[in-house]
């Protein structure tokens, strides 16, 4: 076992039955042909267990919240900016293996990067060694994401949707304008519109991700109206 290896599962908190497993979560899609011998599936399924998680957590620590308020906090610590968080305090970027190409493309996309590799991680943890060692890394470097702000959240497309309603404006549209950078890095532009006021853009790896940057702009300039 090499010791970056070594050290990243002193870090996370977990020793690898199969070290084979750490390693292809750590392997990025640019570095091979075979998308199969990538982290990508490790990433799909730890996806997964990290929404079992979370909303165990939730479920438990909130018993008085009813399905909305729990949905709006679900979203939040499973969403890329939660784990790319994480994935910071962890160190994790030094740890990845991913091709060297344009710079400029490897900054915008590096917190999406170690998001999906964070992902990826916490599958090879539950192949690994089942449930309840994701559980306890989740728990741990979860809780300070949970305890920030104990009022229910809301997203910034939830909010700026409310905020129509309440107008009567109707419902905010969202576009996608453009899609640039490879298959496995892209970057959406997408543009927001509320009836009665200039259209906002914003970027992001995903499309979810581009609404919710164009739903904080458009949102940050209707607070300076008001």
């Amino acid at each position: 076992m090499s010791s970056d290896l070594a050290r990243l599962q002193q870090v996370i908190g977990y020793a690898f039955k199969d070290a084979d497993l750490l390693t292809r979560a750590l392997r990025h899609a640019s570095t091979t042909t075979e998308r199969t011998h990538s982290n990508e599936r490790l990433e799909f399924l730890g996806d997964r267990v990290l929404g079992l998680v979370i909303a165990e957590m939730l479920y438990t620590r909130f018993p008085d919240e009813d399905e909305g308020p729990l949905a709006r906090r679900f979203a939040g610590l499973t969403s890329k900016d939660a784990l790319a968080r994480v994935a910071v305090t962890l160190g994790l970027k030094n740890y990845i293996r991913i091709q060297q190409g344009d710079a400029e493309t490897e900054q915008r996309s590096q917190s999406s990067i170690t998001a999906d590799t964070l992902e990826a991680v916490l599958g090879a943890m539950f192949l690994d060694g089942g449930l309840e060692p994701a559980r306890t890394f989740i728990a741990k470097d979860w809780e300070c994401l949970i305890t920030e702000d104990l009022s229910a959240p809301k997203d910034a497309k939830t909010a700026l949707q409310e905020w129509a309603q309440a107008r009567t404006l109707g419902l905010p549209n969202y576009d996608v304008v453009d899609r640039e950078g490879p298959d496995h890095a892209p970057t959406f532009t997408i543009c927001v519109t509320v009836t009665g006021y200039a259209p906002q853009f914003g970027q992001g790896s995903s499309r979810r991700i581009g609404e919710q940057a164009a739903a904080e702009k458009l949102l940050l300039i209707l607070e300076t109206l008001e």
